[in-house]
C-alpha cells in the first residue's frame, strides 16, 4: 500500500506469480534444466544448462541454430533445405512453451525440463518449426469456431540388451510370462504383471510430469505394449504429450536395464508400432460437433471425406521413415488403403463404437516414430478440407479392408515423397517452404538407403 502526499491510500495490485516463479517456489532444489526442441523428424534435440538460465528462456529466449530443422534422421546437415552454412548458420531464439516446465523424475540430480519453440530475430514464430505448422491449422479451426479434442495412443517394444541377440543381430524383445505355439498373446494381463515395475514407473513419473497417462495394454507381439493418453481440448498440448510420452517411456526403460523402441517395424514377422490419434471437434460452447443429432453425422462424414481425399499426399507425414513402409502390410492392422469404417480396425480411419457424446474418429496410419506435431497437422488440415469443401467419403468398409477395393496408399518412401512435394493440399496446409524443407530431408533419407547394399543382396548375388 502506498500513501500519497494528500493522505489518500492507493492499494497496489499484486501480480500473480508466473509459471516460472511458481515452479521454482515448488522446487527450490532444482539445479539444472534440460531444453528440449522437437526437430522435423520428431526427434528431441537441445541442451543442458544451469537453472538460472530459465529466466532468459521465458523472456528473450535461448539461442539455438535454426539449422536444427534442416537435419536428417541421422543428424546430418541437408544442404538442400537452405538452412545451413549458406545462411551463416544463424541463430534463432527458442522460448519456453507455456505449461511445459516440468521436473525430470528420473534424473540423478534435481533437474527441470522445458519444451522450446523457435522464433526469428524479429520475434516471429519460425516457419520451419513443426509446432508452427500445427498452430496454423489450429488457428484456422478456431476461426471457424472449432476446437479439436485429441488423444494419442502409442505402441512400442521393450527390448532386453542383456539377452542373447536374435539370429539377425537384433536385440531380443523381453520374454513373455506365457508360452505357447505362437508368440501372440494379445491383452495378456500377465505380461503387464511381469513388467509391473516398468509400468508403475511410467504411471507415477507421468503424473509427476503432468502427462495424462490413461490405459496400458500388452499388444500383439512379444514385448510389445501400448500406452494411451487422455483426450485434450488442445491439439498442441496433445502433440506435446506424445513427444513427452516417448521420452518418458525411453527413460523409464533405461532405468530398468531395458531399451524401448518406437521403430515402426523392428521385426518383420510380427506387428509394427503405430501412433493412433483420436479426434473429435468441439463447437464454441464446448459441445461435440459429431454428437449433434441434426448435423453431426454429416460433419463427421465430411471430415472423413477430407481425410480420405488427402491421405495419399499426407502419407509421408504419417510414415516418415524408410522402415515405416514395412509396417503397412495386409493383415497387420496397419492400414494399406485410404479407407474408413465403423468399429473396424483394418481401415485407415475408424469410427469407434461409443456413446453419442463421445463420438469421434480414430486415425490409424501413423507409425510410432512419426512427428506428433506433423501427424496432427495433416489430420486436422484434412478434416478442415472435408468440412470446407463438403467432401463425401466413399462407402465404409464393413469387413476386411485388405480384401476390399480401395485407393492404395504409397507403399514405398520415394513414392510418398513424390506425392507430398507435388501436393496442393500440403502447400495449403503447411506452406510451400515447409513442403520443400521436409521433402528435401526425406529425399536425403531415401538416397542413403538406396545407396546401401544389404547383406541379403550380397549373400544372393555376389
Amino acid at each position: 500500500m502506498k500513501i500519497l502526499s494528500d493522505g489518500s491510500k492507493v492499494v497496489r495490485e499484486t501480480q500473480a506469480p508466473s509459471e516460472l516463479e511458481r515452479f521454482l517456489a515448488a522446487h527450490p532444489d532444482i539445479e539444472a534444466v534440460e531444453y528440449l526442441i522437437t526437430d522435423s523428424n520428431g526427434l528431441l534435440r537441445g541442451k543442458w544448462a544451469p537453472v538460472e538460465s530459465l529466466k532468459k528462456a521465458f523472456s528473450d529466449g535461448i539461442n539455438f541454430p535454426v539449422s536444427m530443422y534442416g537435419l536428417d534422421v541421422w543428424g546430418r546437415e541437408v544442404m538442400e533445405t537452405g538452412l545451413h552454412v549458406e545462411t551463416g548458420d544463424r541463430d534463432g531464439f527458442c522460448r519456453a512453451v507455456p505449461g511445459s516446465l516440468r521436473i525430470v523424475p528420473w534424473a540423478e540430480r534435481p533437474t527441470a525440463q522445458v519444451l522450446l519453440s523457435m522464433h526469428t530475430e524479429r520475434g516471429e514464430p519460425f516457419d520451419g518449426d513443426p509446432r508452427v505448422c500445427l498452430q496454423k491449422v489450429v488457428d484456422r479451426m478456431k476461426a471457424a469456431g472449432l476446437t479439436p479434442c485429441c488423444a494419442i495412443e502409442l505402441e512400442f517394444y521393450l527390448l532386453d540388451p542383456k539377452a542373447p541377440p536374435m539370429p539377425n543381430g537384433m536385440p531380443a524383445p523381453v520374454y513373455r510370462a506365457t508360452s505357447g505355439p505362437t508368440p501372440q498373446n494379445m491383452y495378456a494381463l500377465e505380461d503387464l504383471t511381469e513388467f509391473r515395475a516398468v509400468f508403475s514407473d511410467i504411471w507415477d513419473m507421468g503424473k509427476k510430469q503432468g502427462l495424462p497417462v490413461d490405459t496400458m495394454v500388452s499388444e500383439a507381439a512379444p514385448g510389445q505394449f501400448e500406452v494411451n493418453l487422455k483426450h485434450r481440448a488442445d491439439a498442441m498440448a496433445a502433440a506435446d504429450d506424445g513427444v513427452m510420452l516417448r521420452r518418458l517411456v525411453t527413460e523409464v526403460a533405461r532405468r530398468h536395464g531395458l531399451k524401448a523402441t518406437f521403430m515402426a517395424k523392428p521385426f518383420i514377422d510380427v506387428a509394427g508400432n503405430g501412433l493412433h490419434v483420436h479426434v473429435s471437434l468441439l463447437d464454441r460452447d464446448g459441445r461435440n460437433v459429431f454428437a449433434d443429432p441434426t448435423t453431426g453425422d454429416t460433419k463427421l462424414r465430411h471430415c472423413i471425406g477430407g481425410l480420405i481425399d488427402t491421405m495419399n499426399a499426407a502419407t509421408l507425414l504419417f510414415v516418415p521413415t524408410w522402415n515405416g513402409y514395412r509396417r503397412m502390410q495386409p493383415g497387420s492392422y496397419a492400414p494399406t488403403t485410404a479407407s474408413w469404417g465403423h468399429n473396424n480396425r483394418s481401415v485407415g480411419v475408424r469410427v469407434p463404437a461409443s456413446p453419442a457424446e463421445a463420438r469421434r474418429l480414430e486415425h490409424r496410419i501413423a507409425g510410432a516414430d512419426a512427428n506428433p506435431y506433423l501427424v496432427l497437422t495433416a489430420i486436422l488440415a484434412g478434416m478442415m478440407e472435408g468440412l470446407e469443401r463438403e467432401i463425401a467419403p466413399p462407402a465404409p468398409i464393413v469387413r476386411n479392408a485388405y480384401e476390399e477395393p480401395a485407393q492404395r496408399l504409397p507403399d514405398a518412401m520415394d513414392d510418398a515423397v513424390r506425392l507430398f512435394e507435388r501436393s496442393e493440399f500440403i502447400r495449403r496446409a503447411m506452406g510451400v517452404e515447409y513442403r520443400s524443407l521436409f521433402a528435401h530431408l526425406k529425399k536425403a533419407e531415401v538416397a542413403a538407403f538406396e545407396a546401401e547394399i544389404t547383406p541379403l543382396e550380397r549373400m544372393t548375388y555376389l
